[in-house]
């Protein structure tokens, strides 16, 4: 992982830890709330567009097309564009700054000075595994993009997601902003 981020460290930076999130299916504890939910609007999706379909004009049919691609998104697809946007990022702490890296069409690099860290949230599983982030999430429905409340790759704010041995790295990176 060193080759795809080399070129991005400062003069005198040195990698401290590197890592990935975990692949597959990750169910979060807000799932119990919203799983349920996308099950009740994809199955009303579903019935709308078959009764429309079979008895409506096409103004109708159009009309519910949105809703179940949306009912379809949420109980099947958002699960399927985090695993394959989790697999496409790489986790650094440097002695100098965290470094998150998406790899793919449009690749970035979010980076955060050490020194001037938000605050950290960490999450840790039974299992050891869990999450950082790296500012405070302020609620369910707090600041303007609530998308990272369905999947939490395209949370506004960054984040370690589900990565082995949570702890060790927190405290990794607890050592780098008391340097």
């Amino acid at each position: 992982m060193i080759d795809t981020v080399g070129p991005r460290l400062l003069s005198g930076e040195r990698i401290v830890w590197e890592g990935r999130p975990s692949t597959g299916l990750v169910l979060r504890p807000m799932d119990v709330f919203l799983i349920p939910f996308s099950l009740v609007w994809g199955g009303f999706a579903i019935f709308w567009n078959v009764s429309a379909w079979t008895t409506a004009d096409l103004s109708f049919n159009l009309f519910g097309l949105p809703f179940l691609i949306v009912g379809i998104y949420v109980i099947f697809g958002r699960f399927l564009v985090d695993m394959s946007l989790r697999r496409n990022l790489s986790y650094f702490v440097t002695n100098k700054r965290i470094l998150i890296e998406r790899r793919s069409t449009g690749s970035n690099t979010k980076s955060l000075d050490v020194d001037r860290l938000p605050a950290l949230e960490l999450d840790e599983r039974p299992d050891g595994s869990g999450s950082i982030r790296f500012g405070t999430s302020g609620g369910w429905f707090a600041g303007s993009n609530n998308f990272g409340i369905w999947q939490p790759t395209f949370d506004p704010i960054p984040q370690f997601i589900r990565i082995p041995n949570v702890r060790s790295v927190y405290e990794i990176i607890q050592k780098q902003t008391e340097r």
